[in-house]
């Protein structure tokens, strides 16, 4: 990804927020894959239901106000779920995790969470950016309208495929389903095909391995009125390496 950014940056964006959950190998990040995503131009790195996957994260989540992991989880779980940050042009943004409940933990309400954490970050800024990660799309479509108006844009992860459905929704938040994988495109979600086709095959077990080659940065560039918080447009972005 990092190696992508630059290109990136052409676009004119001036904050950078990537999820970070499947940085190393496929699954969970640790603490050297989140600083190599950090020096290499990520603001913030947000997270799922993944990030407890390597343990040696849970003492860099403590550590590191840049790394973020869902705001719904239980009180006293390491790390934080919200944080305030400062753009390339010096705006305030609010950025907030999110996990979603259907096919997913039995975690905290979303919705309800939403609001508790938004309470506090108003405080500081108009421009609030949500990471919902979640498996339904109804769910993330639900969010997207309950904090219309109220942020200035709902971008659901967690499915690695990128939807076809952006858009500024009536109130001015923008939106997507799914702003899609940042990886190898030929394979399964990012993991080999060959792997993925015997699982489907045999129903058997077998280990998941990262695939490789032919990587490409998927995500959407969200443009944002600093003065109302509200967004003017959103696109999606696809590029892979010359």
């Amino acid at each position: 990804m990092v190696d992508l950014l630059p290109q990136l940056m052409k676009e004119g964006v001036d904050f950078v927020i990537a999820n970070g959950e499947n940085s190393s190998g496929g699954i969970g990040i640790s603490p050297q894959n989140a600083k190599m995503l950090l020096d290499g131009g990520v603001n913030v790195i947000t997270s799922g239901n993944h990030i407890w996957r390597k343990k040696e994260i849970i003492p860099f989540l403590e550590e590191e106000p840049r790394l973020l992991r869902p705001a719904n989880y239980p009180p006293g779980a390491p790390g934080r779920g919200s944080g305030i940050y400062t753009t390339s042009s010096a705006v305030k943004i609010g950025v907030l995790n999110l996990e979603g409940q259907v096919f997913m933990r039995a975690l905290e309400s979303p919705f309800k969470t939403a609001e508790e954490h938004l309470s506090v970050l108003r405080r500081e800024t108009k421009v609030i950016i949500v990471d919902f990660h979640a498996e339904a799309t109804s769910e993330k479509c639900a969010l997207g309208w309950f904090l219309d108006g109220e942020v200035s844009a709902v971008l659901g992860t967690h499915t690695h495929v990128q939807t076809a459905d952006e858009r500024v929704l009536p109130g001015g938040t923008a939106y997507i389903t799914d702003a899609g994988m940042t990886g190898p495109i030929d394979s399964v979600i990012g993991i080999k095909k060959e792997i993925a086709l015997e699982r489907f095959l045999t129903m058997l077990p077998n280990k998941f391995e990262p695939a490789t080659g032919n990587i490409e940065l998927q995500g959407v560039i969200v443009d944002v009125d600093e003065k109302t918080g509200l967004s003017r447009g959103i696109r999606r972005v696809k590029m892979g390496l010359d």
